[in-house]
């Protein structure tokens, strides 16, 4: 008859065999990509110092002065009607030579890539196959079309004025 002994050194034996297992490394390969969370119901406005920095940056590529900032918002304040104010605004900065945008020719000869790249840089996402068709067709059906008139549109645009 086997011992008590035998019996604990058997079961120590065979729960140490059983749970030393080599762990497995799974890999699915799965890429990362970018996402851009949708932004087609925006709610929160935003106020006219966010309104006027993230305009400057956008087209400056730089962040505004707070001065400058600070002025800019006075002339907003003093003009009764935001919609004009934002124009006036919008027509002052495409008159700087220091803008940093496009070139017609880029967005001439890459519409689809510079549709995408206006909708990440001002509405913070990608277009849904319908707006980037019709962007793409509208800018290359009407040769008239510049990237002032892009990028005046997207940042006059209601959704441009939300978060």
């Amino acid at each position: 008859m086997p011992s008590f002994k035998f019996y604990i050194v058997s079961v120590g034996l065979l729960v140490s065999i059983i749970s030393c297992n080599k762990k497995v490394d799974v890999s699915y390969g799965i890429e990362d990509i970018a996402v851009y969370e949708t932004k087609a119901q925006k709610q929160k406005a935003k106020n006219e110092a966010e309104y006027i920095s993230i305009l400057y940056t956008n087209l400056f590529q730089e962040a505004i002065s707070p001065a400058t900032l600070y002025q800019t918002q006075n002339v907003l304040y003093s003009i009764g009607d935001q919609n004009v104010a934002k124009e006036m605004l919008l027509s002052n900065y495409f008159n700087r030579t220091d803008l940093k945008i496009p070139t017609e020719q880029y967005m001439r000869s890459n519409i689809e890539g510079f549709v995408i790249e206006t909708y990440k840089r001002f509405l913070l996402r990608t277009p849904s196959e319908a707006e980037k068709t019709y962007f793409i067709r509208y800018i290359t059906n009407n040769k008239d079309v510049t990237v002032e008139m892009v990028y005046s549109a997207f940042a006059a645009s209601d959704e441009y004025g939300y978060y």
